[in-house]
C-alpha cells in the first residue's frame, strides 16, 4: 500500500504507467475512495498517460483526520502531493465533490493544470447536494463489493464493506466534513469560476439531479463542453467504459489517436 506524507497527513496513492510523458490525476468524491477509478477508468487512461490516484484525507486507506475537508485544504493536499511526486503540471479529473476540488485547484494554481475534466460536480448551494452524495456513496460501497469480490474472496469483501461503512460513519459523525462542505455553498457564485480559461470537459448523467449544475458550469467557463451520458450521479460506476473513452478522447485530441467515436449528447 503506497503511502506518502502530505501536509503532515498520510495519503494512500496508486500510480499506473509511471513513465508516461503526461500525467493525469484522478480525484474521487466524498465518502468513496480511489476504487471508483482504479478497476476500469484508470487502466484505460494508463495506456497513454501516467495516472495517479489517491484517497483524499479521511477516506479509503488514507489517514483519518477530523477537519480540513473544505476546498482550500483539499487543494493544499493536492498541491503538496504533486510536489512530493515531482509532478510539475497535470491533467485533472474530479468526480462529484472531487470535481469541486479540481475546479478550486484550477482557480488557485492555474499554472499547474493542463486540461480539466469534471464529472458530476454538484452545486454546493443546492439543498440536495449532501443527500445526493450520501445516497450514491452508499451505492458505490455496495457495488464495490458485489463486483470486485469473487466467491473465494467474498468474506474479505464484506470486511472491506464494513471498514468502508466505518469510514463513512466516522466522516459523518466525528469530523467537520458536513460543515466544511456547507461552507462552500457560494462556490458556484464566486467570480473566479468565470475566469477559468482551461479547456474543460463536463460529464453528467442524463438522469442526474446534477445536470443543472453542469449547465451552470458550462455557462461560466468559456472553453467548456458539457456531455451527457446514460446514467445518474453514479456514472463512473454505471458507465466506466464510456467515461474512460470520453476522457481519452478529450485528453488525446492533439495526439491524433482514433480511439473512440463518441455519439453522446454534447450540449455545448
Amino acid at each position: 500500500m503506497p503511502v506518502i506524507d502530505v501536509q503532515r497527513i498520510k495519503l494512500h496513492i496508486q500510480e499506473l504507467n509511471p513513465q508516461g510523458e503526461e500525467t493525469i490525476i484522478l480525484i474521487h468524491g466524498m465518502f468513496s475512495n480511489l476504487a471508483v477509478y482504479y478497476f476500469n477508468i484508470a487502466p484505460m487512461l494508463a495506456g497513454n498517460f501516467r495516472v495517479i490516484l489517491y484517497d483524499m484525507r479521511g477516506h479509503g486507506m488514507s489517514e483519518k483526520v477530523k477537519d480540513g475537508y473544505d476546498l482550500a485544504s483539499m487543494t493544499d493536499d493536492l498541491y503538496a502531493l504533486m510536489e512530493e511526486l515531482n509532478v510539475d503540471k497535470t491533467h485533472l479529473v474530479g468526480y462529484s465533490y472531487g470535481g469541486l476540488v479540481a475546479l478550486k485547484m484550477v482557480i488557485r494554481y492555474p499554472e499547474k493544470i493542463n486540461k480539466l475534466a469534471v464529472i458530476e460536480g454538484p452545486d454546493p448551494n443546492e439543498q440536495e447536494t449532501l443527500a445526493i452524495i450520501d445516497t450514491y456513496s452508499r451505492e458505490f460501497l455496495i457495488h464495490y463489493v458485489n463486483n470486485f469480490a469473487d466467491t473465494t474472496k467474498m468474506q474479505m469483501g464484506k470486511r472491506q464493506l464494513e471498514r468502508n461503512h466505518r469510514m463513512y460513519e466516522f466522516l459523518f459523525n466525528e469530523t467537520t466534513i458536513r460543515s466544511d462542505m456547507e461552507s462552500e455553498k457560494d462556490f458556484f457564485q464566486q467570480k473566479p469560476l468565470s475566469q477559468i480559461t482551461h479547456e474543460t470537459l463536463l460529464i453528467y448523467g442524463e438522469q442526474s439531479n446534477c445536470v443543472p449544475s453542469g449547465e451552470t458550469l458550462a455557462s461560466k467557463i468559456a472553453d467548456a463542453n458539457l456531455v451527457l451520458v446514460p446514467g445518474d450521479h453514479n456514472v463512473p460506476i454505471q458507465q466506466p467504459e464510456i467515461i474512460g473513452s470520453e476522457l481519452l478522447l478529450f485528453f488525446n485530441k492533439d495526439l491524433d489517436l482514433d480511439i473512440y467515436d463518441s455519439n453522446l449528447l454534447v450540449v455545448n
